[in-house]
């Protein structure tokens, strides 16, 4: 899956955000176990999964507190 920018998250609503971090975080342990057991070989998707994860976190604290 393509990663996103800040803007196309943004536009996206309070529960499209939860299922996509839900799946984020369930990506994101695929990719530890994977990597654990040897069987990772694009290693820099964690670090943009991890980034997406911080993005849409963000968006869900900042309407958090608006």
């Amino acid at each position: 899956m393509p990663q996103q920018k800040f803007k196309e998250i943004a536009e996206l609503s309070s529960d499209e955000l939860q299922s996509r971090l839900q799946e984020l975080k369930q990506e994101a342990l695929t990719l530890r176990i994977q990597q654990a057991t040897g069987q990772l070989e694009n290693t820099a998707r964690r670090r943009m999964v991890r980034r997406e994860i911080a993005r849409v976190m963000t968006i869900l604290n900042q309407r958090k507190s608006a």
